[in-house]
This record gives structure tokens, sequence and C-alpha cells, in this order.
């Protein structure tokens, strides 16, 4: 899995390109009356193929192109954009933009993000690793990956495989001055099967999803995993309807911190839609448990050293000892709340989460079995039943009946509930055993306590 050499490798030539045409741009805006102005304009490239019983179903070669204008008129906001970068659709979107801002009504917390707080420093984070394949290798990939899945005696079917490849430049500029270059890449793998017996038919997957192609799992561990995963969900019963300890896997623990965070961003906060609303330097969770933002972290999934407005990415605590230590915040949303922007719009940067040095190590995932004793082990979540605005979570799961640090046998057709408040001030344990797929880096999460709804 090979990358590009140097010499074929035209990305910093197409940021430069990309960099003057926004620092143009808003050279222009200033010209016609915008007393500030930002750009940010993306070239997206990418090839994903998939593949179905040895046999190509899709071949899709990707090259998009986005160009977004913002102009303020003291603080009157207009934004327009356009997928075509030729000069009379540059123009065309600088005069939409214009005439919006001319129109719409004055609102107080618009504008850029102060210019003190812009990135000047641009560290190189190992984002950039382009991969050379073409759409054979990338077709007998997938064919690789899924012979090895269906090797597997009791695989009955397949639902495909996928291979992808993508390449992304960017570049964010404003009349502060301010020019940020990013590039980075990112790949995936992945594998959906179908098994089946005299009880019915299960189907489960797994995937993989990196910076560098070099650091993809072999064909035949992914073929295995996604294979494991589905013969280990066949005579899957329902429980009866009770309370017991929850243990959420990895890739399904992530969500949880995934809804914390959208309760502390700021569009939540000052529409006053949050349960967490004015709960900064409370303790919400174990005074054991962390939650630390790490911006800088090499190949890191949401690694980067500015935000979606130049602002400079900063390691930071969001939980610090339990205790919510700040919000989630761009500029509009901090000036709404009369705070500080913290270098979180367009999201978060990394997120660890993680013990206190002094509790005793992290469990690996068989302990944490151990740990929880007798309960259920959820390796899958469905629909869309959680609120931000109360709290409250019910949600379709699927996965294993632990008894006594043992997986018993696959569970389907229930609902778990709880309120978020209880289920975050209730956290047992954070396991070692962490999902590195993501920008939220957490292990197993195991919770005292939830409702679970079945027969």
């Amino acid at each position: 899995m090979t990358e590009l050499a140097p010499d074929q490798d035209r990305s910093l030539e197409e940021l430069d390109r990309l960099a003057q045409l926004a620092e143009d741009v808003i050279r222009r805006a200033r010209a016609a009356g915008a007393s500030q102005a930002e750009v940010a304009a993306s070239i997206d490239t990418g090839l994903n193929v998939n593949v179905r019983l040895g046999e190509v179903e899709t071949v899709e070669h990707t090259r998009d192109r986005g160009f977004g204008l913002t102009v303020y008129f003291g603080q009157r906001k207009g934004s327009a954009s356009t997928a075509d970068l030729n000069p009379d659709s540059i123009q065309a979107t600088l005069e939409q933009a214009c005439a919006i801002a001319r129109y719409t009504e004055e609102d107080p917390a618009a504008g850029l993000a102060d210019a003190a707080l812009m990135a000047t420093a641009f560290p190189d984070l190992d984002l950039w690793h382009p991969w050379r394949i073409d759409t054979a290798q990338a077709i007998a990939l997938g064919q690789e990956i899924e012979d090895a899945g269906r090797s597997h005696a009791g695989i009955t079917n397949s639902d495909g495989a996928s291979v992808q490849m993508g390449e992304s430049l960017a570049v964010y500029a404003n009349s502060h001055g301010f020019v940020g270059r990013e590039r980075g890449t990112r790949h995936s793998l992945s594998l959906s099967l179908i098994a089946g017996d005299e009880e019915g038919m299960q189907r489960d997957y797994w995937y993989d999803s990196v910076r560098a192609a070099g650091d993809f799992i072999s064909a035949r561990a992914l073929g295995d995993k996604a294979a494991q995963r589905t013969l280990a969900r066949l005579g899957a019963r329902r429980l009866s309807t009770r309370q017991c300890p929850v243990l959420f896997a990895p890739e399904v623990a992530r969500g949880l911190i995934g809804h914390l965070v959208g309760a502390v961003s700021g569009g939540s906060l000052y529409r006053r839609a949050s349960f967490l609303l004015d709960h900064a330097g409370r303790q919400i969770m174990p005074s054991w448990l962390h939650i630390v933002e790490r911006p800088f972290l090499r190949r890191g999934h949401g690694s980067g050293a500015f935000d979606a407005e130049g602002v400079a990415s900063r390691d930071s605590a969001l939980v610090e000892n339990g205790v919510l230590a700040r919000y989630v915040l761009g500029s509009y949303s901090a000036r709404k709340l009369g705070l500080a922007s913290t270098g979180n719009a367009g999201g978060i940067h990394n997120l660890i989460v993680e013990q206190s040095h002094g509790e005793q190590a992290p469990d690996d995932f068989e302990g944490m079995l151990r740990r929880m004793g007798t309960g259920l082990l959820v390796t899958e979540v469905m629909g869309q039943g959680v609120s931000t605005v109360t709290g409250d979570y019910s949600r379709g799961a699927a996965g294993f009946w632990v008894e006594n640090g043992v997986i018993a046998y696959p569970v389907e057709e229930i609902t778990i509930a709880a309120n978020l408040r209880d289920m975050y001030a209730n956290i047992v344990a954070v396991g070692s055993d962490v999902d590195p797929r993501s920008q939220i880096l957490t292990g197993s999460i195991l919770l005292e306590r939830m409702t679970i709804a079945g027969e």
C-alpha cells in the first residue's frame, strides 16, 4: 500500500493557487465595500470501489471543488458559494454575497473571529499520505477482503467490500490577513457479511479508517473480523425487561461522548436547547474522569492547527476531574453567550477520554467484561432517540448478554433507556481498548445501570 513519491505530489502548488485566489477575492470584497470578508476553498479527490460476491459493483472517481465567500457590511452578513472556480463564477459569487449582506438584518454577534486569536504556528501533523492505488488494484484488494470474510464456515452471503481513497486540500483566509492551508488524506476499507442458520440470518461488518494506507490492518484481518462479528450474532435472543449494568463497546461508546459535545456546543447553548445549559464548572462525571482535546496528535483524525475561522487550536480540558471545564464554541456562539471562542468553529479536534493517573490502570476489554460481571454488552445502537434538550436517551440496541464476566449469548430487538445526565454521572469505568478510527478516542464505557426494554 505505497504512497505517492514527492515528485508526483502537486498538492502544495494547488494549495498556493487556492490561497492566491482566496486573497484576491478578499481584496475585491473589501474594494466592493465589505468591512470584513472570509473565504473557504477546497479541492477533494478520491476513488471509491465496491465489490460484491467477487464482482465489481461500482467504481467512482471524484474531484470536487468548493469555494465559499462570506462578507460583512458592518454587522450584516452575506454568504454565497460555487463549485466552479472559473473567474466568471467567482465574480458572480462575490456579487451575490455582497447583495445578500446589504439587505440582511444586523446581527450583533456577526463578524470574523478576533484577530488576536488567529493561528500563527502551523506544525506538520503528518496528515498527508496520498495512496498510489489504481482502480484495478482497488478492485483486487476489495476482492481479497471479501474472500477472507467469505472463507469462514457459516457465512452465507455478502453485502460487499469497499475500498476508498481520499485526499483533501483546503484553504481558509480572511481579511485579518490570515491564510491557513491544510492538506489531509483519509482512506478506508470495509466489509459487510451475512450469516445464516436454521434460526435466521444475521448481518454485521467491520472497517478500518486511516490517514496513511500503511496503517491499515491486513485484508485477511479485516475479513476475519467482519466474519467473526457476523457469526457471533447467530442465535440472538431477546431479553426480558430489566435494569442492569451496560457496557458500551468502544465503537459505540464514542457516541456517548459525541452527545456530550452536542450538548455543550454553542448552538445548543445560546438557543437554550441543552440539558447542560449553565453547567460549566459543575460536576457532570465521576471525579476520576477527564476528557481532553488534543489538536496536535500526529495522524489524528481530528488534528489541525486552527479551526474553521482561523482561531488557533490548543490542548484544553473539556472535562477535568469530572467537572465540565468549558463549552465548545466558535466566535459567533461565543459572542451570543458573552464568552470567548474556544477554537472549535467547525467541531472538535481529537477528544481523549482518560482516567486519573492515581486510579488503577484501565482494564482491557476482557477486564471490562469481568468488571461488569453480569449485564449487557452493547455493540450496536439504532434510531435517533436522543434529546439534547432533556437528555433523554432511548435507542434500539443489539449486543451480548454477559454472565460472570463471560459473553453468554447474543441479543437483539431490545431498547436501552436512561437520561444522559444520569449516564454520565454513573460511569463506572473506561477501558484501555481505545478505538483509533475517530476523532473521539475512548475505550469501552461501563455504566452502572440502564433500563432494558425487551419482551
